[in-house]
């Protein structure tokens, strides 16, 4: 067999494994939006679940899942940015960093059920705090703070050494060559490592029901006060979010109508996390001509 021939048979393997992930993916979403678009309403969406009659809504559920995003990214940024930074830019090689390494490979390598667990332990039980909207947020920082270490890393040793060499003998800093030079340039990749893991948060259930628990109040969103255990705003109350609504409708839910408030949830929370996929890369991609000056 020529190289030619051998070239164009691999050529066409990927090709079709490529269309064929595509059709997967598609079908997928096409099944999950065709079944549960019926059921999305403005009602549906804006109203309160119920737990015996039919009729109920996902609004808390969604308040929730955003609450839980903006939590638990606000520790996961800066936390697996900083790491990523040291392990790139700082860290010297030798037994302390290969030992940083295993950790952070180990802790990604954990099953999120295992996470939950152990959020259990130190955020429900060692705390005293009970199941709350903090505790989900911290366990899936957790979980995911090792890939969005491991991610960042990555993107700051693609940046070319003559980059970093240019910009120090022009008299920069190191910390300023990071901030002014190589993080505009990994941006692209750390908005991966964020859309990765803020998927994550939306998609997680297993975590969050052992810390955040399968059950939110009657939020009031007229009450701001954060003390208030039905404020939207207090991070001390149960959460349950959209993943885990889903999860408890479809394995012990009463309601009559449960399999098409499944539906639904599902729909929504695919919809929802396609637009913040679309959402992160536009923003993503203008801060990144605007900070490097391309047109």
């Amino acid at each position: 067999m020529s190289a030619r021939t051998a070239d164009k048979i691999a050529t066409t393997i990927f090709y079709i494994v490529i269309v064929a992930v595509v059709i997967l993916l598609a079908s997928l979403l096409g099944y999950i939006l065709y079944k549960g678009g019926r059921v999305i309403s403005w009602d549906f969406i804006t109203s309160p679940s119920k737990t015996l009659d039919a009729g109920g809504g996902i609004g808390p559920q969604i308040f929730n899942s955003f609450m839980m995003l903006i939590i638990s990214m606000a520790f996961t940024i800066p936390l697996g940015l900083g790491g990523g930074i040291y392990l790139a830019e700082y860290a010297r090689p030798g037994k302390l960093t290969d030992a940083i390494r295993l950790c952070v490979e180990t802790l990604a390598s954990l099953p999120s059920i295992v996470v939950g667990l152990f959020g259990l332990l130190v955020f429900v039980n060692f705390t005293g705090w009970g199941y709350t909207l903090l505790g989900g947020a911290l366990s899936l920082t957790v979980l995911n703070l090792p890939v969005m270490t491991r991610v960042c890393e990555d993107a700051i040793r693609t940046v070319k050494d003559e980059l970093k060499e240019a910009s120090l003998a022009l008299g920069a800093t190191k910390w300023q060559t990071i901030t002014k030079v190589i993080l505009p340039i990994a941006l692209p990749g750390i908005l991966t490592g964020i859309i990765l893991t803020s998927g994550r948060v939306f998609g997680e259930a297993a975590a969050i029901m052992y810390t955040a628990g399968m059950s939110s109040p009657n939020i009031n969103f007229e009450v701001w006060d954060f003390t208030n255990p039905r404020s939207p705003l207090n991070i001390m109350r149960p959460a349950e979010t959209l993943a885990v609504h889903i999860w408890k409708v479809n394995s012990e839910s009463l309601l009559p109508d449960a399999r098409e408030v499944a539906d639904g949830s599902s729909a929504v929370l695919i919809i929802v996390v396609l637009l913040f996929n679309a959402l992160a890369r536009w923003l993503g991609s203008r801060l990144h001509r605007r900070l490097t000056g391309k047109a």
